[in-house]
């Protein structure tokens, strides 16, 4: 069985109070992809680049296990690009360039090898790409998996709302919470939005940790103190793949798995922001995030 993820390959270019990047791989699915194949050897990506995006990048991926069957490469046009400089609190950002090129008519296309997955992971994308991948698969799978954001809250409610009621899993921040809700306390909006239909909810706090909602339980787990953050960039996107692909290889997906699931996407991401772009989560070795897992099982632990 295996994992699909979706979600925007692009070029990023970033800038922190700590250095700045030229164009670099970025885009949700890298991330998710990256963090993943750490758990799942069988990682499927959808998404869509243009002729200029390197090899060289797509080797990356693949030589992380990644089947890049579903990516397409549109001859011709431009990949997806994304700028951003963030302030000295590394908390906000300022967005200096959106190019959507490629990604303004993604259509998704499931190949058919990748049909038997266990796990779906929607990386950020329009709420309507998103269901289309759900209505794509001809098995449902164990388990759907879905990040987004405010804009989509802002623009596009509605077909937001219908593709929640198809997902297992909703993965939002904090703010998110409380607008998609309208409720200010956190455990109030997660009854809300749980009844809008995922079956469980993750609520991203930042440096603050995460909480994760379902079953009639409530799990929160913290984000470690580290000594150095240089790029926030991805790490939302890095904790989803260790969360999606953790499970992909557990035998039972419940709040149980789940709770494990969150620390393992917790550890990946910490490692993320350590340096920039996807650089923090390729080539780690098995012993070190069990390391990172242990230090904040260790901070949950009494």
């Amino acid at each position: 069985m295996s994992l699909l993820t979706i979600g925007t390959v692009a070029f990023d270019a970033i800038e922190t109070p700590f250095g700045k990047t030229d164009k670099i791989i970025g885009g949700a699915a890298p991330y998710i992809s990256l963090a993943a194949s750490y758990f799942t050897k069988k990682i499927n990506l959808v998404a869509v680049v243009g002729d200029d995006f390197p090899q060289a990048y797509i080797d990356l991926l693949q030589n992380h296990g990644v089947n890049t069957e579903g990516l397409q490469i549109k001859k011709g046009e431009k990949s997806f690009f994304w700028a951003g400089k963030y302030h000295d609190d590394l908390n906000s950002r300022d967005t200096l360039v959106t190019e959507l090129n490629v990604l303004a008519d993604f259509d998704p296309i499931i190949p058919q090898s990748y049909q038997d997955c266990k796990v779906v992971m929607l990386g950020n994308l329009t709420p309507t790409v998103q269901r289309t991948v759900i209505e794509r698969m001809e098995r449902k799978p164990q388990l759907i998996v879905m990040d987004t954001m405010n804009f989509w809250m802002d623009i596009a409610l509605d077909e937001l709302l219908k593709t929640i009621k198809l997902v297992d899993v909703l993965s939002i921040n904090d703010s998110e919470a409380r607008q998609l809700s309208g409720e200010y306390s956190l455990k109030k909006a997660a009854k809300k939005i749980l009844g809008m239909g995922p079956k469980y909810l993750i609520i991203k706090k930042g440096e603050h940790g995460a909480l994760l909602f379902g079953e009639n339980q409530i799990f929160y787990a913290p984000a470690l103190p580290l000594e150095e953050v240089f790029d926030p960039t991805g790490a939302g996107d890095t904790f989803a793949g260790g969360f999606a692909g953790y499970l992909c290889q557990s035998e039972i997906i419940n709040f149980t798995a789940m709770k494990r699931a969150i620390i393992y996407g917790s550890a990946l991401a910490s490692f993320c922001v350590e340096k920039f772009g996807t650089e923090g989560i390729i080539g780690l070795s098995h012993e070190a995030i069990e390391a990172r897992a242990r230090l904040f099982t260790e901070m949950v632990t009494v």
